[in-house]
């Protein structure tokens, strides 16, 4: 039963430790040795725990699931529809009460919105677009997978924390037939990107 306890306090110190750094660094800034340090405890005990930074990310914000483990589910079908199963893989993460109410409690706690939208778009672009992007070999990858994510981290700011009307109140389904043609463009490695002015 200590021991349970023990590891109980482990898990808190870890995910409340995650919350701050994620909101005051950013995703990307953010390592998984300094979040064993920030709980308190050396990285061989907090991977015990949590395998890797996304992981943590994950159980700070409480998200309902893994969106590493939809990666095959999103790439399954093949490139059709690769941009309309992304968008709605990630408005699915962001329509969950539990998800929006830890973000709004991130930012009563200090983070700004910019902050926490850098975080949640960090940890989509590299827990998942990159991922996507990588799989289908599509040319200039890096800037397609920024350009995806920078896009949705938008979408969800407006639609979720500043709730711009009328796409706050518009339906996922509607979201997604608006969304989903600019990120399946992105993802075509038949579709250039507009040639950097040299």
């Amino acid at each position: 039963m200590a021991e349970n306890s023990g590891s109980d306090q482990v898990r808190e110190a870890a995910v409340a430790a995650a919350r701050n750094a994620f909101a005051a660094g950013g995703y990307a800034r953010t390592t998984f040795k300094g979040l064993a340090a920030a709980a308190g405890v050396a990285p061989s005990v907090l991977r015990k725990y949590y395998d890797n930074k996304e992981a943590i990310f994950a159980a700070a914000l409480k998200l309902p699931s893994d969106p590493v483990s939809a990666v095959p589910a999103i790439l399954g079908p093949g490139l059709d529809g690769l941009g309309e199963r992304l968008v709605r893989a990630t408005l699915d993460i962001l329509e969950d009460p539990q998800v929006r109410d830890d973000l709004v409690s991130m930012a009563r706690a200090g983070a700004s919105t910019a902050a926490l939208t850098r975080s949640m778009q960090g940890y989509l672009e590299v827990a998942v677009i990159d991922r996507v992007v990588a799989a289908i070999g599509v040319p200039d990858a890096r800037m397609r997978a920024a350009l995806i994510s920078s896009y949705l981290m938008g979408i969800a700011a407006g639609r979720y924390v500043a709730r711009i009307e009328p796409l706050a109140s518009a339906s996922e389904e509607h979201v997604v037939r608006m969304v989903a043609p600019t990120v399946q463009a992105l993802l075509d490695p038949r579709v250039p990107l507009a040639p950097a002015k040299g």
